[in-house]
This record gives structure tokens, sequence and C-alpha cells, in this order.
């Protein structure tokens, strides 16, 4: 399958810039896998889309402020770093944005904290070790790191957080969990439909292009992952009981999907599925989603998860009804 078919034309005057107010706001598009059929509403009339018994799973990872300007130590040229994963206490994967940068280089954020550049990976990230741990100093000394098609400011960063985001660790938003408010949630709650959670923190393949020409040549990055066994075990319940179990988000279905190729069961490690055309999904019914970047791995996984055909046709409905795209665009659920 060629990456190219996976390309399509956007006015950039349709990425979205600035959050819309309030959350549930933005316009949602429902598209119906079976028969293709496209109706248009908006994020606040997702309870009457749904019905009780059905099963939301969203992504509780709280986006770190990843992004940090510091200096190379001795001959003071500036260095950008983008914190992509923690490895251990004092040890990190990261971009950085600098001249020559190379093994032993050492970046100053402050005086008395350092990091050393102690390893390049195959893909161009560098491995970082700290003198001491950051996690405490990340709120003062990084911002947002906000997607490259974003150049508004962000006037408040909780705006690029979900509002029941817990677990520290990502550095891009799981962006379809936006749209929540606890209003909204509290709404779904008294009609029936159960809310989950999940942990994917998600990484560099969020703003990666497909760049291989053809998809199945291409290897995603691996990411943390964790579902709990008691969310697990709840989830093999609603399964059994023929319960929709309808995904937030893609960074969702990659965890449910991940579990669902062993039955379900409770995991916690790393995760490199890469969701194409093809793909047997097991576990979702659905998917409440944002609209996603040519030829990226969430635009294929979209596709195969409601058809190519079908998002062709939804993408170009939406692009021609002016909806908002990207990380703080409109929403599609596909059920």
């Amino acid at each position: 399958m060629k990456t190219a078919e996976f390309d399509y034309n956007l006015p950039p005057e349709l990425i979205a810039q600035t959050p819309i107010e309030p959350r549930y706001a933005a316009r949602l598009l429902r598209l119906d896998r079976s028969t293709g059929a496209i109706e248009h509403f908006h994020f606040y009339d997702l309870p009457r889309l749904l019905r009780p018994g059905d099963v939301l799973v969203a992504n509780e990872s709280h986006v770190i402020p990843a992004r940090i300007f510091a200096r190379k130590l001795g001959s003071g040229g500036s260095v950008e770093i983008l914190l992509l994963r923690r490895l251990d206490d004092l040890t990190w994967q990261a971009l950085l944005r600098a001249q020559r940068v190379r093994v032993g280089m050492r970046i100053e954020m402050r005086p008395d904290l350092i990091a050393t550049v102690i390893d390049v990976s195959p893909n161009g990230e560098r491995i970082l070790r700290f003198n001491q741990p950051i996690d405490s100093v990340l709120p003062e000394l990084g911002v947002m790191p906000l997607p490259p098609y974003i150049h508004a400011p962000l006037t408040d960063p909780e705006r690029y957080q979900t509002v029941y985001a817990r677990t520290s660790g990502s550095a891009a938003a799981p962006t379809a969990g936006l749209h929540f408010t606890p209003q909204l949630m509290a709404r779904l709650r008294e009609q029936g439909v159960e809310i989950l959670y999940v942990t994917l923190h998600v990484g560099l393949d969020t703003f990666k292009p497909v760049e291989s020409e053809s998809v199945e040549q291409h290897h995603i990055h691996t990411e943390f992952m964790q579902l709990t066994p008691e969310v697990a075990a709840r989830l093999r319940a609603a399964k059994l009981a023929g319960q929709r179990v309808i995904a937030v988000g893609t960074t969702s279905v990659r965890v449910l999907e991940t579990a669902g190729r062993n039955n379900l069961q409770a995991f916690t490690g790393d995760t490199d599925l890469f969701i194409y055309p093809g793909f047997q999904f097991r576990v979702i019914d659905g998917l409440i989603t944002n609209f996603h970047l040519p030829r990226s791995s969430l635009l294929m996984l979209v596709s195969a998860f409601a058809g190519k055909e079908n998002i062709d046709r939804a993408y170009a409905e939406a692009i021609a009804l002016h909806y908002r795209f990207y990380s703080f665009g409109d929403a599609t659920l596909m059920i």
C-alpha cells in the first residue's frame, strides 16, 4: 500500500490555531462505518449519539512542559530541547535543535542543572543524562510543546490538557479528549455511559509523517502504555456482555488493541503497534478522534477502522464545510 494514497490537500486556514471555547462547542462529524453516512453535530450532542451501556475509554496521560530552552556549556550556543520520554530518573530521550550536537556535549539549563548527551539513536534522537532528577523543576524550566503547525501563543497551558489528565509523561496531548468537560462527562454517566481510563504517553510519531514509500515499510516508535488489571477486567466483562467499547482518541485505540492481542489482559510496558488498513480490530466498536495530518500513521489508523473510502469522503466533506483540523480542531465520531 502506497503512502501517497493517504495524502490530501488542506487549506492552511483550516488548521485550528487556538482552542474553541467552551471545549464542547467543537463541531462533531458522525460517520457510520457500515453505510458511510455522514451527519453533522456539535460535541455537546455526544450524549444523544451514545446509548446506555456504552463504555468510553480515555487516555489520562498528562502533557509535561517538555520544551526547554538552554545553552551549550562553554560556547554558550543556544539549544532547544524537546523531551520525548523518560528512560530512568536521570535519563531522557529527546530531540535537540542546535548546531553540531555530539556525544559528550554538555547543556546548561541553569548553573546547578546540566545535561550530557550520552548517545544518539538511529532515528536522530539524543539520549540525555541529567545531573539530577528534573521532574520537580520542569514546570519552571519548560513550556508546553505545541505541535509545529500551531503558531499562535497558548495563553492558558491547561487548554492543551484534558480535564481528566493525571499521569505525567506525554510530549503531546491526546487531543480527542480536549473536547470533554466535567459537566459533559457527568451527563454521559447519568445516562448510563461508563468511562474508563488507560495511559499512553504520546511521543514523536504524533508529529511525524510516514516517510517510506510504502506503508508496510514504516516502523512506529515505541510508546509507554498501561492497562490496569481493574480496567482490563471491566473491559473483558463489557465485551462479553455485548457492550460497545468506544475509544477516545487513537492513543486509546493503540492501548486497547495492543492488549487485545492477548485477550485484554492487563499490561504495563511499551507498544509499537502500527495500525493501517487490513488490521483486524478485536476490541473497539467506535472511535472519537480529531482530523489527522496527511500521510500520518493516525490517518492510516482511522482508515483501517472506518474504511479508507469513508474517510476520504468524510475528510472532503469536512474541508468543504470548513471544519477546523488537527490538535485544536473539531472531532469525528466513527461508529
